[in-house]
């Protein structure tokens, strides 16, 4: 009983430094294009894009989900926000990697807004969970966002102030979503990428709370 109650207990809390797992200095092999676009995954991206970066639970149907959206160029899932460098899949579900399942966004500004994205993004999935999204349990499943420019920072934070008023009104919980800087993004494994366009009947715990967003006008210039 002590075993698995220390199991859990590791589960949802983020490893110290010197208790994550040691990784390798090197990347670990995934797929070059993307299972749908044939956009290549790792770039070169064209010249304007952004890029964004997302954790909303398990990354199979949230990648999907982005890549539906008009204006995405390209979009990939991978492990983010740890310490472990290079860690594979088995390695984060183990919790002691300290990183989340994301989807790294590759979108057109002229197309589809971070504004837009934020707005899918806080919608379908409950952000009020703390290490868990529904039945998925655990630190690789916590809600965040990583941004990668100041005006990203400063939207996701105005998005996570109107959204948590309207969760509040509904009578919902606190948001937990971590919201910081973007740290280093590393690539899943390539049978993780486009996980439900190559198994369309798979695992997708996709589940928003039915509150709907509204998005904070941008200040004026």
């Amino acid at each position: 009983m002590f075993f698995l109650s220390d199991m859990l207990n590791k589960k949802l809390n983020l490893p110290k430094p010197e208790e994550a797992l040691p990784g390798r200095p090197r990347a670990i092999p995934t797929a070059a294009k993307h299972f749908v676009s044939k956009r290549p995954l790792k770039g070169p991206y064209p010249d304007g894009y952004e890029t964004a970066m997302f954790g909303l639970g398990c990354f199979w149907g949230a990648e999907r989900m982005f890549w539906q959206m008009d204006g995405v160029w390209v979009t990939a899932v991978g492990y983010a926000g740890g310490t472990t460098p290079n860690p594979t899949y088995q390695e984060t579900c183990t919790g002691l990697t300290g990183h989340t399942e994301v989807v790294l966004v590759v979108f057109d500004p002229k197309l589809v807004g971070y504004a837009d994205l934020l707005k899918a993004f806080w919608e379908n999935h409950d952000p009020t969970q703390g290490m868990r999204q529904g039945n998925d349990v655990g630190t690789t499943y916590r809600s965040a966002i990583y941004t990668t420019s100041p005006s990203q920072h400063e939207a996701a934070l105005a998005s996570r102030d109107a959204y948590q008023a309207s969760l509040r009104a509904a009578g919902r919980d606190r948001i937990t979503t971590e919201i910081r800087e973007a740290p280093t993004f590393y690539f899943a494994e390539e049978d993780h990428q486009q996980y439900l366009a190559k198994n369309p009947y798979g695992y997708c715990n996709l589940r928003g709370t039915g509150v709907s967003c509204p998005m904070p006008q941008p200040a004026a210039q």
